[in-house]
């Protein structure tokens, strides 16, 4: 697919469920290489948003135009038994069967090949996170969509996360749809920022919606402030462990 082809295209989609719009009038291009990201407090449609691309959900208005069906998902949350016990290596074959050497490699592209026979339920919040990217592009998406990928991770595992994030678009040449509700180092991250609201209240580089009326009166004052603060501070580049090199 040739790179000025989006990946996927929302013009005007919306969906209505019980007299009530979840999210009205959403448009929004992904292209390869590019990290497009989704915030707003909760409520707002961003998973909505997320589940019209997957096809889950169907909009009542607008159109969608898919032209990849390589898609990987990283959901917010999944269900797991954890009375059963599940090595890494398992889960990396719930969904699709695996030799030992793919498995290592994409488990060596988000950091984590020496967790290759560690229970789930003994990895930490960002350890597990980076198993479920690894079990995502193990597919090799063109199209990876990620729903609150640093939720129960610490202040140097999102740095790492965000990091890897980026690395992931670059290596894989794939687009990426980060939804969240972390500000901070999101905006920072991304080529395209959302701002939604049930609608999108605002749209485009992380430091015009940092400045854009719309977006100061949804996050305040003082978030439009820090993020400007940390895109000034953050002319560096981190190490494996968070810290700055020097």
């Amino acid at each position: 697919m040739k790179k000025n082809i989006p990946l996927v295209k929302l013009n005007n989609s919306g969906v209505l469920r019980e007299k009530k719009w979840l999210v009205k009038g959403i448009s929004l291009e992904i292209y390869r290489e590019q990290i497009v990201t989704l915030i707003g407090p909760n409520g707002s449609g961003k998973t909505t948003t997320a589940k019209i691309i997957l096809k889950i959900i169907e909009p009542n208005e607008g159109k969608v135009e898919l032209n990849t069906k390589k898609i990987a998902y990283v959901p917010q949350k999944i269900n797991i038994d954890w009375a059963i016990p599940l090595r890494v290596i398992d889960f990396m074959n719930i969904t699709s069967k695996l030799n030992v050497s793919s498995i290592m490699d994409n488990l060596k592209l988000t950091g984590v090949d020496h967790l290759l026979y560690k229970d789930l339920i003994n990895l930490s919040g960002g350890e597990f996170q980076r198993v479920m990217i690894a079990r995502a592009i193990a597919k090799r998406p063109e199209l990876l969509i990620l729903d609150e990928p640093v939720q129960g991770v610490d202040f140097n595992g999102e740095i790492k996360l965000y990091n890897l994030i980026k690395n992931i678009s670059n290596n894989l040449k794939c687009g990426i749809l980060l939804i969240s509700h972390d500000i901070h180092f999101v905006m920072s991250s991304t080529d395209h920022v959302l701002c939604l609201n049930g609608h999108v209240c605002c749209s485009g580089t992380p430091q015009d919606v940092a400045k854009n009326p719309s977006y100061i009166e949804l996050f305040g004052e003082q978030a439009a402030s820090s993020i400007a603060l940390y895109k000034h501070n953050h002319d560096h580049t981190h190490n494996q462990d968070g810290s700055i090199k020097t």
